[in-house]
């Protein structure tokens, strides 16, 4: 199975409302996020499932993302990916996918760097990773959502998923 870790594009500094889930993504950041997923499918990658954390501006990410693949597979929420949500109860939520070969997360930092390291390592702060905005991880699970034993495939920027789709 292949994990592709997506980090949320850029967001606004504050919501209007003062919510932190309400922040939206930037227009500039949008168009970005547009570019990063045309990189995603000129790669040739190919996802079954999409899972996003409830928040707008991961939500809006994950969109862009499947609005790149036609719709094929719509974005589903998966609550474990909110922020403030340990990375360990986010692996054991994953587990129920499973069943999938290629699935993507669309989450927050810290959170993703810690499943991430749970995945490479066994432990949440060993492999100290630093997703960027808009960047992606991904990782060869052999054993499906078990602490270590997955294998670090790629870690690419925003920028440099743009330059792909050339």
């Amino acid at each position: 199975m292949m994990l592709y870790i997506l980090r949320h594009a850029a967001a606004e500094e504050a919501a209007s409302a003062g919510d932190d889930g309400a922040r939206k993504l930037t227009e500039r950041s949008k168009e970005k996020m547009r570019g990063a997923a045309s990189g995603l499918r000129a790669m040739g990658l190919k996802f079954n499932v999409i899972l996003t954390s409830p928040l707008v501006r991961a939500a809006e990410t994950a969109e862009i993302v499947s609005a790149a693949y036609e719709n094929t597979p719509p974005p589903q929420v998966l609550p474990a990916l909110a922020t403030g949500v340990a990375a360990a109860d986010a692996v054991a939520a994953l587990r129920a996918f499973s069943k999938h070969e290629d699935v993507m997360i669309v989450g927050h930092e810290p959170q993703l760097s810690a499943i991430a390291s749970i995945l490479l390592t066994g432990a949440g702060d060993v492999a100290h990773l630093k997703l960027k905005t808009g960047g992606c991880i991904t990782i060869d699970l052999p054993t499906r959502f078990e602490r270590g034993g997955g294998e670090l495939r790629w870690m690419l920027t925003h920028r440099q998923l743009r330059a792909m789709r050339k």
